[in-house]
Protein backbone atom coordinates (compact mmCIF):
# COMPACT_ATOMS: atom_id res chain seq x y z
CA UNK A 1 0.00 0.00 0.00
CA UNK A 2 1.69 3.79 -0.57
CA UNK A 3 1.81 6.17 1.99
CA UNK A 4 -0.25 9.59 2.00
CA UNK A 5 1.71 13.31 2.82
CA UNK A 6 -0.31 14.85 5.39
CA UNK A 7 -0.90 17.87 3.79
CA UNK A 8 -3.68 20.24 3.09
CA UNK A 9 -5.85 17.59 1.44
CA UNK A 10 -5.56 15.46 5.09
CA UNK A 11 -5.68 11.53 4.42
CA UNK A 12 -2.99 11.07 5.60
CA UNK A 13 -3.50 9.39 9.29
CA UNK A 14 -0.63 9.95 11.58
CA UNK A 15 -0.26 6.52 13.25
CA UNK A 16 0.01 5.14 9.04
CA UNK A 17 2.39 7.90 8.13
CA UNK A 18 4.94 7.05 11.22
CA UNK A 19 5.49 4.03 9.44
CA UNK A 20 6.75 5.57 5.61
CA UNK A 21 10.01 4.85 5.22
CA UNK A 22 9.62 3.81 1.27
CA UNK A 23 7.05 4.77 -1.29
CA UNK A 24 5.34 1.48 -1.04
CA UNK A 25 4.78 -0.65 2.22
CA UNK A 26 2.13 -2.81 4.00
CA UNK A 27 -0.38 -3.01 6.70
CA UNK A 28 0.38 -6.09 8.48
CA UNK A 29 -3.12 -7.65 8.84
CA UNK A 30 -4.87 -4.76 7.35
CA UNK A 31 -5.96 -3.61 11.03
CA UNK A 32 -6.81 -0.15 10.54
CA UNK A 33 -10.11 1.62 8.58
CA UNK A 34 -8.28 3.09 6.34
CA UNK A 35 -6.74 0.85 4.01
CA UNK A 36 -4.89 3.19 1.15
CA UNK A 37 -4.83 6.87 0.23
CA UNK A 38 -2.41 8.64 -2.51
CA UNK A 39 -2.48 12.89 -2.87
CA UNK A 40 -0.36 12.82 -5.42
CA UNK A 41 1.74 15.70 -3.18
CA UNK A 42 4.97 13.47 -3.20
CA UNK A 43 4.99 14.37 -7.14
CA UNK A 44 4.86 10.59 -8.35
CA UNK A 45 2.66 7.49 -9.27
CA UNK A 46 4.56 5.39 -7.60
CA UNK A 47 2.31 2.30 -6.53
CA UNK A 48 0.06 2.94 -9.66
CA UNK A 49 0.27 0.39 -12.88
CA UNK A 50 -1.86 1.94 -16.08
CA UNK A 51 -3.13 0.12 -18.87
CA UNK A 52 -3.91 2.47 -22.09
CA UNK A 53 -3.83 6.54 -22.07
CA UNK A 54 -1.25 8.56 -20.68
CA UNK A 55 -1.02 8.96 -16.97
CA UNK A 56 0.85 11.73 -15.31
CA UNK A 57 0.77 13.74 -11.85
CA UNK A 58 0.19 17.51 -12.98
CA UNK A 59 -0.45 20.53 -10.47
CA UNK A 60 -4.09 21.68 -10.50
CA UNK A 61 -4.06 23.55 -7.50
CA UNK A 62 -2.27 20.90 -5.53
CA UNK A 63 -0.82 18.25 -7.95
CA UNK A 64 -3.38 15.95 -9.04
CA UNK A 65 -3.37 12.25 -11.24
CA UNK A 66 -4.49 12.96 -14.83
CA UNK A 67 -4.97 11.23 -17.59
CA UNK A 68 -5.05 13.74 -20.40
CA UNK A 69 -5.76 11.87 -23.52
CA UNK A 70 -9.13 11.01 -24.81
CA UNK A 71 -8.34 8.48 -27.45
CA UNK A 72 -8.01 5.06 -25.35
CA UNK A 73 -9.72 2.62 -23.15
CA UNK A 74 -7.71 3.72 -20.06
CA UNK A 75 -6.88 2.35 -16.38
CA UNK A 76 -5.14 2.88 -13.50
CA UNK A 77 -5.02 0.54 -10.52
CA UNK A 78 -2.83 0.34 -7.31
CA UNK A 79 -3.51 -1.43 -3.53
CA UNK A 80 -3.59 -4.94 -2.84
CA UNK A 81 -6.64 -8.10 -3.33
CA UNK A 82 -8.92 -6.54 -0.71
CA UNK A 83 -12.37 -8.03 -0.71
CA UNK A 84 -14.58 -5.50 0.65
CA UNK A 85 -13.88 -1.89 -0.18
CA UNK A 86 -15.14 1.43 -0.39
CA UNK A 87 -13.33 3.34 -3.05
CA UNK A 88 -13.24 7.28 -3.01
CA UNK A 89 -11.90 10.13 -4.64
CA UNK A 90 -12.29 13.61 -6.11
CA UNK A 91 -12.62 13.41 -10.11
CA UNK A 92 -12.91 16.15 -12.36
CA UNK A 93 -13.99 15.09 -15.85
CA UNK A 94 -12.35 17.41 -18.69
CA UNK A 95 -13.15 16.38 -21.89
CA UNK A 96 -15.27 12.68 -23.80
CA UNK A 97 -14.29 11.49 -27.20
CA UNK A 98 -18.05 10.32 -28.69
CA UNK A 99 -21.14 8.74 -26.91
CA UNK A 100 -21.38 7.49 -23.54
CA UNK A 101 -18.15 7.66 -22.19
CA UNK A 102 -17.22 8.19 -18.76
CA UNK A 103 -14.72 9.15 -15.80
CA UNK A 104 -14.58 6.85 -13.01
CA UNK A 105 -13.32 4.91 -9.75
CA UNK A 106 -12.98 1.52 -9.51
CA UNK A 107 -13.20 -1.28 -7.18
CA UNK A 108 -12.30 -5.16 -6.89
CA UNK A 109 -9.82 -4.66 -10.01
CA UNK A 110 -8.36 -8.03 -10.78
CA UNK A 111 -6.94 -6.41 -13.90
CA UNK A 112 -7.24 -3.64 -15.94
CA UNK A 113 -10.13 -4.97 -17.47
CA UNK A 114 -12.20 -7.13 -14.83
CA UNK A 115 -13.55 -4.48 -12.20
CA UNK A 116 -16.71 -2.59 -11.03
CA UNK A 117 -16.70 0.97 -12.05
CA UNK A 118 -18.60 4.04 -10.92
CA UNK A 119 -18.83 6.61 -13.35
CA UNK A 120 -19.49 10.35 -14.35
CA UNK A 121 -20.92 9.85 -18.29
CA UNK A 122 -21.47 12.69 -20.66
CA UNK A 123 -24.79 10.92 -21.56
CA UNK A 124 -25.89 12.68 -18.77
CA UNK A 125 -25.82 9.98 -15.78
CA UNK A 126 -24.02 8.32 -13.25
CA UNK A 127 -23.04 4.61 -14.44
CA UNK A 128 -22.39 1.84 -12.03
CA UNK A 129 -21.27 -1.15 -14.32
CA UNK A 130 -18.41 -3.88 -14.17
CA UNK A 131 -15.98 -5.34 -16.80
CA UNK A 132 -15.33 -8.78 -17.10
CA UNK A 133 -12.97 -9.11 -20.14
CA UNK A 134 -15.21 -6.93 -22.53
CA UNK A 135 -16.56 -3.58 -22.59
CA UNK A 136 -18.25 -1.76 -20.00
CA UNK A 137 -21.28 -3.17 -18.80
CA UNK A 138 -24.02 -1.39 -17.07
CA UNK A 139 -25.81 -2.45 -13.88
CA UNK A 140 -27.69 0.77 -12.71
CA UNK A 141 -27.88 4.48 -13.58
CA UNK A 142 -29.05 7.70 -12.38
CA UNK A 143 -29.61 11.06 -13.84
CA UNK A 144 -26.76 13.84 -13.36
CA UNK A 145 -25.41 17.08 -14.49
CA UNK A 146 -21.46 16.55 -15.64
CA UNK A 147 -19.79 19.77 -16.36
CA UNK A 148 -16.33 19.45 -17.39
CA UNK A 149 -13.87 21.25 -15.62
CA UNK A 150 -15.80 20.43 -12.01
CA UNK A 151 -14.69 18.57 -9.25
CA UNK A 152 -16.99 15.32 -7.87
CA UNK A 153 -16.30 13.25 -5.02
CA UNK A 154 -17.28 9.80 -6.14
CA UNK A 155 -17.47 6.89 -3.82
CA UNK A 156 -18.13 3.21 -4.60
CA UNK A 157 -18.66 0.54 -2.20
CA UNK A 158 -18.39 -2.82 -2.96
CA UNK A 159 -19.32 -5.30 0.18
CA UNK A 160 -20.46 -8.91 -0.76
CA UNK A 161 -22.66 -8.80 -3.31
CA UNK A 162 -23.71 -4.92 -2.76
CA UNK A 163 -22.59 -2.46 -4.65
CA UNK A 164 -23.24 1.05 -4.03
CA UNK A 165 -22.46 4.71 -5.34
CA UNK A 166 -21.96 7.58 -3.83
CA UNK A 167 -21.94 11.30 -5.27
CA UNK A 168 -20.90 14.41 -3.19
CA UNK A 169 -22.05 12.22 -0.55
CA UNK A 170 -25.40 11.20 -1.56
CA UNK A 171 -26.04 7.64 -2.38
CA UNK A 172 -27.70 7.84 -6.34
CA UNK A 173 -26.92 3.77 -7.76
CA UNK A 174 -26.71 0.38 -6.37
CA UNK A 175 -27.08 -3.04 -7.85
CA UNK A 176 -26.26 -6.55 -6.60
CA UNK A 177 -23.62 -8.58 -8.13
CA UNK A 178 -21.26 -11.35 -7.59
CA UNK A 179 -19.10 -11.84 -10.50
CA UNK A 180 -16.15 -10.17 -8.87
CA UNK A 181 -15.35 -10.64 -5.66
CA UNK A 182 -12.20 -9.12 -4.68
CA UNK A 183 -9.61 -6.77 -6.14
CA UNK A 184 -7.30 -3.53 -6.23
CA UNK A 185 -8.80 -0.10 -6.30
CA UNK A 186 -8.48 2.24 -9.41
CA UNK A 187 -9.23 4.99 -11.76
CA UNK A 188 -10.30 5.23 -14.97
CA UNK A 189 -11.22 7.10 -18.30
CA UNK A 190 -13.10 5.51 -20.75
CA UNK A 191 -12.23 7.11 -23.74
CA UNK A 192 -12.07 10.37 -22.05
CA UNK A 193 -9.69 12.61 -19.86
CA UNK A 194 -9.85 13.55 -16.31
CA UNK A 195 -7.88 14.14 -13.09
CA UNK A 196 -7.82 12.42 -10.24
CA UNK A 197 -7.10 13.21 -6.19
CA UNK A 198 -7.36 12.16 -2.97
CA UNK A 199 -7.77 8.89 -3.39
CA UNK A 200 -9.00 7.18 -0.11
CA UNK A 201 -9.90 3.22 0.22
CA UNK A 202 -11.43 2.37 3.60
CA UNK A 203 -12.53 -1.27 5.01
CA UNK A 204 -16.35 0.43 5.96
CA UNK A 205 -18.89 -1.81 6.64
CA UNK A 206 -21.73 -1.98 3.60
CA UNK A 207 -25.58 -2.13 4.09
CA UNK A 208 -27.03 -5.59 4.40
CA UNK A 209 -29.63 -4.52 1.27
CA UNK A 210 -29.52 -2.53 -1.58
CA UNK A 211 -30.79 1.23 -0.66
CA UNK A 212 -34.08 3.05 -2.26
CA UNK A 213 -32.22 5.93 -4.50
CA UNK A 214 -31.64 8.77 -3.94
CA UNK A 215 -31.31 8.73 -0.44
CA UNK A 216 -28.34 9.91 1.77
CA UNK A 217 -26.49 7.14 3.88
CA UNK A 218 -28.20 4.95 6.19
CA UNK A 219 -27.28 5.11 9.81
CA UNK A 220 -24.49 2.22 9.79
CA UNK A 221 -22.44 4.94 7.17
CA UNK A 222 -21.09 7.99 7.98
CA UNK A 223 -24.34 10.16 6.81
CA UNK A 224 -24.62 13.86 5.45
CA UNK A 225 -25.16 16.18 9.08
CA UNK A 226 -27.33 18.45 6.81
CA UNK A 227 -27.99 22.37 7.94
CA UNK A 228 -28.13 23.88 11.86
CA UNK A 229 -30.95 25.36 13.26
CA UNK A 230 -29.85 28.37 15.29
CA UNK A 231 -26.87 30.07 15.43
CA UNK A 232 -24.87 27.92 13.58
CA UNK A 233 -26.64 29.14 10.58
CA UNK A 234 -26.03 33.07 11.06
CA UNK A 235 -23.57 34.48 8.48
CA UNK A 236 -21.19 36.53 10.77
CA UNK A 237 -17.98 36.55 11.40
CA UNK A 238 -16.53 35.64 7.73
CA UNK A 239 -18.94 32.50 7.67
CA UNK A 240 -22.05 31.99 6.44
CA UNK A 241 -23.75 29.31 8.31
CA UNK A 242 -21.74 25.97 9.70
CA UNK A 243 -20.82 22.97 7.09
CA UNK A 244 -18.15 21.49 8.81
CA UNK A 245 -15.76 19.00 6.51
CA UNK A 246 -18.28 19.51 3.31
CA UNK A 247 -16.07 19.93 0.33
CA UNK A 248 -13.03 17.45 1.59
CA UNK A 249 -12.31 14.15 1.63
CA UNK A 250 -14.25 11.54 4.00
CA UNK A 251 -11.79 9.35 6.19
CA UNK A 252 -12.64 6.63 8.63
CA UNK A 253 -10.98 6.03 12.07
CA UNK A 254 -11.19 2.94 14.52
CA UNK A 255 -8.11 4.07 16.81
CA UNK A 256 -7.52 6.84 18.87
CA UNK A 257 -4.50 7.56 16.95
CA UNK A 258 -6.50 7.65 13.61
CA UNK A 259 -8.59 10.25 15.42
CA UNK A 260 -6.32 12.59 17.25
CA UNK A 261 -4.56 12.54 14.01
CA UNK A 262 -7.38 13.69 11.67
CA UNK A 263 -9.65 16.18 13.76
CA UNK A 264 -5.63 17.94 14.01
CA UNK A 265 -5.48 18.05 10.28
CA UNK A 266 -5.72 21.71 8.78
CA UNK A 267 -8.64 22.17 5.92
CA UNK A 268 -12.05 20.12 5.18
CA UNK A 269 -12.53 16.76 6.04
CA UNK A 270 -15.05 14.23 6.78
CA UNK A 271 -13.88 11.77 9.53
CA UNK A 272 -16.31 9.24 10.22
CA UNK A 273 -15.62 7.44 13.86
CA UNK A 274 -16.54 3.83 13.95
CA UNK A 275 -16.90 2.16 17.44
CA UNK A 276 -15.88 3.40 20.87
CA UNK A 277 -12.46 4.85 20.71
CA UNK A 278 -10.60 5.01 24.24
CA UNK A 279 -8.24 8.16 23.65
CA UNK A 280 -5.77 9.51 25.76
CA UNK A 281 -6.69 11.80 29.22
CA UNK A 282 -7.06 15.16 28.62
CA UNK A 283 -8.86 17.34 26.03
CA UNK A 284 -7.71 17.01 21.90
CA UNK A 285 -7.52 19.17 19.68
CA UNK A 286 -10.10 19.96 16.46
CA UNK A 287 -9.01 22.25 13.66
CA UNK A 288 -11.26 24.40 11.71
CA UNK A 289 -13.60 22.35 9.26
CA UNK A 290 -14.50 19.71 10.86
CA UNK A 291 -17.06 16.81 10.42
CA UNK A 292 -16.94 14.11 13.00
CA UNK A 293 -19.85 11.72 12.77
CA UNK A 294 -20.54 8.85 14.77
CA UNK A 295 -21.18 5.33 12.33
CA UNK A 296 -24.52 4.15 13.24
CA UNK A 297 -25.67 4.06 17.20
CA UNK A 298 -22.57 2.70 18.87
CA UNK A 299 -19.23 4.91 18.06
CA UNK A 300 -17.94 7.61 20.55
CA UNK A 301 -15.26 8.45 22.36
CA UNK A 302 -14.34 7.67 26.19
CA UNK A 303 -11.57 8.72 28.41
CA UNK A 304 -11.23 12.18 27.25
CA UNK A 305 -12.53 14.79 25.29
CA UNK A 306 -12.62 17.46 22.42
CA UNK A 307 -11.38 20.71 22.41
CA UNK A 308 -12.60 23.16 20.36
CA UNK A 309 -10.43 26.58 20.05
CA UNK A 310 -6.92 28.06 20.78
CA UNK A 311 -5.38 28.19 23.83
CA UNK A 312 -6.94 30.29 27.01
CA UNK A 313 -5.60 33.66 27.00
CA UNK A 314 -7.48 36.35 29.16
CA UNK A 315 -5.07 39.14 27.10
CA UNK A 316 -6.65 38.25 24.00
CA UNK A 317 -10.34 40.19 23.77
CA UNK A 318 -11.06 40.19 20.11
CA UNK A 319 -11.79 37.24 17.86
CA UNK A 320 -8.34 36.52 16.48
CA UNK A 321 -8.06 35.50 12.62
CA UNK A 322 -7.42 32.02 13.20
CA UNK A 323 -10.16 31.20 15.84
CA UNK A 324 -11.31 27.61 14.90
CA UNK A 325 -14.86 27.75 13.35
CA UNK A 326 -16.51 25.77 11.33
CA UNK A 327 -16.85 22.61 12.96
CA UNK A 328 -19.72 19.83 13.41
CA UNK A 329 -19.81 17.05 15.73
CA UNK A 330 -22.72 14.56 15.91
CA UNK A 331 -23.61 11.18 16.80
CA UNK A 332 -21.20 10.73 19.18
CA UNK A 333 -21.36 8.77 22.53
CA UNK A 334 -18.91 10.92 25.01
CA UNK A 335 -18.30 9.02 28.44
CA UNK A 336 -15.72 8.95 31.16
CA UNK A 337 -14.00 12.34 30.12
CA UNK A 338 -11.13 13.46 32.41
CA UNK A 339 -12.08 16.90 31.88
CA UNK A 340 -15.20 18.35 29.46
CA UNK A 341 -16.63 15.91 27.00
CA UNK A 342 -16.61 19.27 24.41
CA UNK A 343 -15.15 22.26 24.96
CA UNK A 344 -15.80 25.79 22.90
CA UNK A 345 -13.54 28.45 23.55
CA UNK A 346 -10.95 31.58 22.70
CA UNK A 347 -13.41 33.25 19.93
CA UNK A 348 -14.30 29.96 17.96
CA UNK A 349 -17.05 30.25 16.09
CA UNK A 350 -20.16 28.20 14.11
CA UNK A 351 -20.18 25.13 15.75
CA UNK A 352 -22.66 22.55 15.54
CA UNK A 353 -23.34 19.93 18.86
CA UNK A 354 -25.63 17.38 17.31
CA UNK A 355 -27.46 14.15 18.06
CA UNK A 356 -24.73 13.30 20.65
CA UNK A 357 -25.20 10.75 23.78
CA UNK A 358 -23.18 12.39 26.70
CA UNK A 359 -22.48 11.28 30.37
CA UNK A 360 -20.50 10.55 33.50
CA UNK A 361 -17.44 13.53 32.86
CA UNK A 362 -15.46 15.00 34.97
CA UNK A 363 -15.74 18.43 34.29
CA UNK A 364 -18.89 19.46 31.82
CA UNK A 365 -20.38 17.95 29.37
CA UNK A 366 -20.17 20.61 26.68
CA UNK A 367 -18.78 23.68 27.74
CA UNK A 368 -18.83 27.45 25.72
CA UNK A 369 -16.65 30.23 26.90
CA UNK A 370 -14.10 33.02 26.70
CA UNK A 371 -15.83 35.01 23.39
CA UNK A 372 -17.27 31.79 21.51
CA UNK A 373 -19.99 32.38 19.30
CA UNK A 374 -22.44 31.35 16.74
CA UNK A 375 -23.08 27.70 18.04
CA UNK A 376 -25.85 25.37 17.92
CA UNK A 377 -26.40 22.77 20.81
CA UNK A 378 -29.21 20.29 19.28
CA UNK A 379 -30.66 17.13 19.64
CA UNK A 380 -27.84 15.63 22.78
CA UNK A 381 -29.36 13.38 25.58
CA UNK A 382 -27.43 14.56 28.52
CA UNK A 383 -27.55 11.55 31.59
CA UNK A 384 -25.91 10.26 34.78
CA UNK A 385 -23.81 13.81 35.61
CA UNK A 386 -24.44 16.43 37.58
CA UNK A 387 -22.23 19.61 36.08
CA UNK A 388 -24.18 19.49 32.25
CA UNK A 389 -23.64 22.51 30.05
CA UNK A 390 -21.44 26.18 30.97
CA UNK A 391 -22.13 28.77 28.70
CA UNK A 392 -19.49 31.45 29.86
CA UNK A 393 -17.34 30.19 32.44
CA UNK A 394 -16.45 33.27 34.95
CA UNK A 395 -17.82 36.54 36.34
CA UNK A 396 -15.31 38.61 35.79
CA UNK A 397 -14.54 37.49 31.71
CA UNK A 398 -16.84 40.66 30.35
CA UNK A 399 -14.04 41.44 28.34
CA UNK A 400 -14.19 38.73 26.13
CA UNK A 401 -17.74 37.55 26.88
CA UNK A 402 -19.76 40.74 25.94
CA UNK A 403 -21.56 41.02 22.80
CA UNK A 404 -20.48 37.12 22.46
CA UNK A 405 -21.98 33.72 23.40
CA UNK A 406 -24.64 33.63 20.79
CA UNK A 407 -25.97 29.99 21.29
CA UNK A 408 -28.92 27.96 20.63
CA UNK A 409 -30.04 24.80 22.61
CA UNK A 410 -33.22 23.30 21.40
CA UNK A 411 -34.48 19.79 21.34
CA UNK A 412 -32.06 18.32 23.95
CA UNK A 413 -32.74 15.78 26.65
CA UNK A 414 -31.51 17.34 30.01
CA UNK A 415 -32.27 13.63 31.77
CA UNK A 416 -31.57 14.10 35.75
CA UNK A 417 -29.19 16.41 35.60
CA UNK A 418 -28.93 18.68 38.39
CA UNK A 419 -27.72 21.85 37.55
CA UNK A 420 -26.31 24.17 34.06
CA UNK A 421 -28.96 23.27 31.81
CA UNK A 422 -27.08 25.45 30.47
CA UNK A 423 -25.61 28.14 33.25
CA UNK A 424 -25.36 31.38 31.30
CA UNK A 425 -22.86 34.31 32.05
CA UNK A 426 -22.93 37.51 29.43
CA UNK A 427 -24.51 35.83 26.20
CA UNK A 428 -27.22 37.35 24.32
CA UNK A 429 -29.03 36.40 23.04
CA UNK A 430 -29.22 32.39 24.30
CA UNK A 431 -31.77 31.05 22.42
CA UNK A 432 -33.08 28.29 24.71
CA UNK A 433 -36.24 26.08 22.94
CA UNK A 434 -37.92 22.92 22.73
CA UNK A 435 -36.12 20.85 25.08
CA UNK A 436 -37.14 18.28 27.20
CA UNK A 437 -36.16 19.09 31.22
CA UNK A 438 -36.92 16.25 33.48
CA UNK A 439 -35.80 16.39 37.44
CA UNK A 440 -33.25 18.81 37.49
CA UNK A 441 -32.68 18.79 40.92
CA UNK A 442 -31.06 22.13 41.26
CA UNK A 443 -31.71 24.33 38.67
CA UNK A 444 -33.15 24.17 34.83
CA UNK A 445 -31.90 27.46 33.20
CA UNK A 446 -29.32 29.61 35.60
CA UNK A 447 -29.47 32.88 33.38
CA UNK A 448 -26.76 35.41 35.25
CA UNK A 449 -24.51 37.85 34.78
CA UNK A 450 -26.51 40.03 32.68
CA UNK A 451 -26.59 37.37 29.88
CA UNK A 452 -29.99 37.47 28.40
CA UNK A 453 -32.19 34.43 27.51
CA UNK A 454 -35.11 33.27 25.63
CA UNK A 455 -36.46 30.30 27.38
CA UNK A 456 -39.66 29.25 25.50
CA UNK A 457 -41.62 26.29 23.96
CA UNK A 458 -39.64 23.71 26.93
CA UNK A 459 -41.14 20.85 29.15
CA UNK A 460 -39.99 20.66 32.75
CA UNK A 461 -41.15 17.64 34.44
CA UNK A 462 -40.23 17.52 38.12
CA UNK A 463 -37.97 20.57 38.29
CA UNK A 464 -38.49 22.88 40.84
CA UNK A 465 -36.49 26.03 40.08
CA UNK A 466 -36.91 25.68 35.79
CA UNK A 467 -35.42 28.72 35.02
CA UNK A 468 -33.77 31.60 37.07
CA UNK A 469 -32.25 35.13 36.79
CA UNK A 470 -30.97 35.33 40.01
CA UNK A 471 -29.68 31.68 40.95
CA UNK A 472 -26.07 32.61 41.63
CA UNK A 473 -23.86 35.43 41.18
CA UNK A 474 -25.06 38.76 40.02
CA UNK A 475 -28.42 38.76 37.87
CA UNK A 476 -29.13 37.76 34.49
CA UNK A 477 -32.17 38.71 32.26
CA UNK A 478 -34.91 36.52 30.95
CA UNK A 479 -37.99 36.18 29.26
CA UNK A 480 -39.67 32.50 29.67
CA UNK A 481 -42.89 32.22 27.46
CA UNK A 482 -45.35 29.03 26.38
CA UNK A 483 -43.43 26.45 28.32
CA UNK A 484 -44.71 23.45 30.04
CA UNK A 485 -44.48 23.14 33.48
CA UNK A 486 -45.77 19.28 34.82
CA UNK A 487 -45.43 17.59 37.88
CA UNK A 488 -44.04 19.86 40.94
CA UNK A 489 -42.29 22.20 38.64
CA UNK A 490 -41.91 25.55 40.02
CA UNK A 491 -42.38 28.69 38.03
CA UNK A 492 -40.06 30.08 36.03
CA UNK A 493 -38.21 33.53 37.97
CA UNK A 494 -37.39 35.74 35.21
CA UNK A 495 -37.43 39.67 34.43
CA UNK A 496 -35.73 42.16 32.23
CA UNK A 497 -35.53 42.25 28.32
CA UNK A 498 -34.04 40.42 25.66
CA UNK A 499 -32.79 40.54 22.01
CA UNK A 500 -35.10 38.14 20.13
CA UNK A 501 -33.40 35.54 18.86
CA UNK A 502 -35.28 35.76 15.13
CA UNK A 503 -33.84 39.10 14.39
CA UNK A 504 -30.42 36.65 13.73
CA UNK A 505 -32.43 33.68 12.24
CA UNK A 506 -35.65 32.36 11.59
CA UNK A 507 -37.19 29.05 13.35
CA UNK A 508 -39.85 27.31 14.17
CA UNK A 509 -41.12 26.57 17.73
CA UNK A 510 -43.14 23.17 17.92
CA UNK A 511 -45.95 22.95 20.74
CA UNK A 512 -44.15 22.83 23.79
CA UNK A 513 -46.87 19.86 24.54
CA UNK A 514 -45.37 17.23 22.28
CA UNK A 515 -41.82 18.13 23.20
CA UNK A 516 -41.37 15.41 25.74
CA UNK A 517 -42.24 12.48 23.57
CA UNK A 518 -40.65 13.93 20.44
CA UNK A 519 -37.28 14.65 22.27
CA UNK A 520 -37.30 11.27 24.42
CA UNK A 521 -37.28 9.38 21.30
CA UNK A 522 -35.28 11.66 18.66
CA UNK A 523 -32.44 13.04 20.54
CA UNK A 524 -28.91 10.96 21.42
CA UNK A 525 -27.11 9.04 19.34
CA UNK A 526 -28.74 6.24 16.23
CA UNK A 527 -31.08 8.86 15.13
CA UNK A 528 -29.59 10.41 12.11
Amino acid sequence: MRSRKARKTRLAIAALAAAMVTAVWAMPGASAATLFGDDFEDGNSTGWSTSGGSWSVVTDGSRAYRQSGTSADSRAVAGTAWTDQAVQARVQPIAFNGANRHVAVVARAQSTSSYYFLGLSNAGTVVLGKRTGGGPVTLATAAATVTAGTWYTLRLEAFGTTLRGFVDNVAVVSASDSAIGSGRAGLAGYYASASFDDVLVTDVGGPTSPPTTPTPPPSGTCSSPGTPTGFASVNAWGQNGTTGGAGGPTVEVDTAAELISAIGQSGPLNICVRGMITVPAGMHNVASDKTIVGVGGGSGITGGGLNIGLPADDAVTAPPANAVHNVIIRNLTFTKATDDSINVQMFSHHVWIDHNDLSGGYDGLIDIKRGSSYVTVSWNHTHNHTKNMLLGHDDSNGAQDIGRLKVTYHHNWFDRTPQRNPRVRFGEPVHVFNNYYVYNTDVGVACQANAGCVVEGNYFERVEEPVSNHYAGPAGRCVARNNVFVDESGAPDCSGSVQEPNSYYGYSLDDPNTVKAAVAAGSGVGKI
